[in-house]
């Protein structure tokens, strides 16, 4: 594994920091205040690849791998974390799902749009009574000619309200078994799907989060990705990529807010001094550093690790797992350093302090990483 930045991750950086300079740090106080999706920045990314980085060119995408994947996403949340989470399941949960199981008639129909930015896309799986158990999900799918007609709900879904596309799993067969779960395409605008109530949320306020609800939803069976059945084995496979997606989302805000408080303690001067000359402070940001370290080191091996093929459900739950935590407790560091100023909205430490808890919770809660850890270490 190469430990020295690419070429083409050094190029991806810059073009994000300068992109997030003219285009997000402007508006995101005003974007978290007032909970607005900014969807023309996200066409904006499209036109610089960043909404296919994963898709071939053949699809229209920048054809780029995990490793710059990663790069992409963490410098966008270093800026902005709600802009990088909304690229993030953009890209690894709604496009992944299609670029990965998807027919080439599907594909070729779908990826172009997403992979521009011209299309927003969501992703469908969690409801509200299951959560982690999506394997009890009650909504439902059921033959009806040349149809599926869809009933029930989703929540928590980014993208939710916005989003031109949805990839969503219903059950089509009898509750709790795995092989009775289908992934379905559905465009917005088709009748009986609809978007409900909109999440107000601690953090990541400018990443609309809504429900999904399905009344009586005709779907052609067309847009059945791969085989009938296959939705929630499918999934799983996606949520591995997703892992890694929130993984570089962690290293991205934490590497911000240790940025802000390193260079807050060396301007705040308290007994005639720099704050980070006394020893309290600077062991802070030590430890703060050395786990960001060892999240970059977690997510980077597994972004290598996907982009040779290689079965990273272990990986990418490690990374997931130890970069969120490490997320959380530097934002909360932050805040500290920072003082009665971090808790105010004039510095950029409680931002990344509210943004920074979803990451233990979406995409699968810090639990659930360490029971996908240990059923691996266990086997």
């Amino acid at each position: 594994m190469e430990l020295v930045a690419t070429e083409n991750q050094t190029m991806i950086a810059q073009m994000v920091r300068d992109f997030g300079a003219a285009h997000i740090k402007p508006h995101m106080r005003e974007w978290d205040d007032t909970q607005e999706f900014p969807a023309a920045v996200f066409h904006k990314l499209g036109e610089l690849g960043l909404m296919g980085v994963l898709v071939p060119a053949e699809y229209g995408g920048a054809g780029f791998g995990y490793v710059e994947y990663v790069t992409a996403i963490a410098e966008l949340s270093k800026i902005d974390p709600s802009i990088g989470l909304s690229m993030a399941a953009h890209n690894s949960l709604c496009t992944g799902h299609i670029l990965q199981h998807a027919s080439e008639e599907q594909k070729r129909k779908y990826l172009p749009k997403l992979a521009s930015g011209e299309w927003i896309g969501a992703w469908g799986l969690t409801e509200p009574n299951t959560g982690s158990d999506a394997g009890n999900m009650r909504t439902t799918a059921v033959l009806d000619g040349d149809h599926y007609v869809l009933n029930g709900a989703k929540n928590f879904i980014t993208h939710g309200k916005s989003g031109n596309v949805a990839v969503v799993i219903a059950r089509t067969g009898e509750v709790g078994d795995s092989r009775a779960m289908t992934a379905f395409i559905i465009e917005r605008g088709t009748p009986g799907f609809e978007a409900g109530r909109k999440e107000d949320k601690l953090g990541m306020r400018a990443s609309e989060t809504t429900e999904l609800i399905f009344t009586d939803c005709r779907v052609p069976k067309e847009n059945v990705i791969g085989q009938v059945g296959d939705g929630f084995v499918q999934a799983l496979k996606v949520l591995d990529g997703g892992r890694i997606s929130i993984a570089a989302l962690s290293l991205g805000i934490a590497q911000g807010a240790f940025e802000a408080a390193l260079q807050y303690s060396k301007e705040r001067h308290q007994f005639n001094q720099p704050i980070s000359n006394f020893q309290g402070i600077s062991f802070k940001l030590a430890d703060m550093a050395t786990e960001i370290e060892a999240a970059s080191l977690l997510t980077y091996r597994a972004a290598d690790m996907k982009d040779q093929g290689l079965n990273v459900n272990r990986e990418s739950a490690m990374a997931k797992l130890y970069a969120s935590e490490v997320c959380v407790r530097v934002a909360n560091e932050g805040v500290q350093i920072f003082g009665g100023y971090g808790y105010t909205k004039d510095y950029p430490a409680e931002r990344f302090y509210r943004d920074s808890k979803l990451c233990t919770i979406g995409e699968g809660t810090s639990e659930i990483q360490k029971l996908v850890i240990a059923r691996t270490i266990l086997k």
